[in-house]
């Protein structure tokens, strides 16, 4: 059942419910209404990070593209289990309830009702956004819309920014640091454009698990986004 956008069904009105009896769950949602920013590659790392770190780990992905599940699929056995529920056919009313930490990867083109009722399901946000002028204003826009929304607006739940797919040294880099440093929101860290994400999704893996001789630079930029996730500023 599609009929109320992406990602949402009539049933999931009963998701507060169970929400209650998981109130030690910890809900974190990677979110932008644009398109193509990398929310599954950053869903899928930080799913990586806490299974790594022993926490009991889910990914609810929102998204009918299914690219977080599709991950999850091919991820081997003998690596750090993290569950999976289709969350735009389920939403996270299936999530096993010895969950620790939830991972939400939230569909693209989200607004209005829509918007407001994914942001209920999170305490932590982070917004990734990528390094051009397209997606610079799109951010704009979107930050102001979410700002706006209620438990936004309270305090109840907390949001970050992340420059996803970078070349450092390049003008529109530069740019989009300027942008980020002066949003209203802390600006956590940035990730480079490399091919070890292309990698490590194809089999399944974070870019923690790759090895170090290959990925030392993507762990290095991992460090304060990890750091962040970790105090108490990233959550109400």
């Amino acid at each position: 059942m599609h009929n109320r956008g992406p990602g949402f069904t009539l049933a999931e009105e009963k998701i507060d419910d169970d929400s209650k009896g998981q109130k030690d769950m910890r809900h974190i949602m990677v979110l932008n209404a644009k398109g193509g920013c990398g929310k599954s590659t950053l869903a899928t790392n930080l799913a990586v990070y806490f299974a790594r770190e022993g926490r009991r780990t889910c990914i609810a992905d929102y998204d009918p593209q299914r690219s977080s599940l599709d991950w999850l699929a091919v991820r081997p056995a003998d690596l750090p289990a993290i569950d999976g529920v289709p969350g735009f056919d389920e939403g996270i009313r299936n999530v096993p309830r010895n969950t620790e930490v939830l991972v939400i990867d939230a569909p693209a083109r989200v607004r209005g009702t829509e918007l407001n009722e994914l942001v209920r399901r999170a305490e932590t946000i982070l917004v990734p956004v990528l390094p051009s002028s397209i997606d610079i204003k799109a951010c704009g826009h979107f930050m102001s819309e979410l700002l706006e929304i209620g438990k936004v607006s309270r305090k109840q739940a907390r949001l970050a920014v992340v420059a996803n797919r970078v070349r450092e040294n390049t003008l529109i880099y530069e740019e989009l640091e300027g942008y980020l440093k002066d949003l209203k929101v802390p600006y956590i860290g940035s990730l480079r454009e490399a091919q070890n994400y292309v990698r490590a999704y194809a089999r399944g893996l974070g870019v923690l698990e790759l090895p170090e001789y290959l990925a030392w630079p993507d762990w290095k930029q991992w460090k304060p986004i990890h750091e962040w996730l970790g105090s108490k500023r990233s959550q109400p």
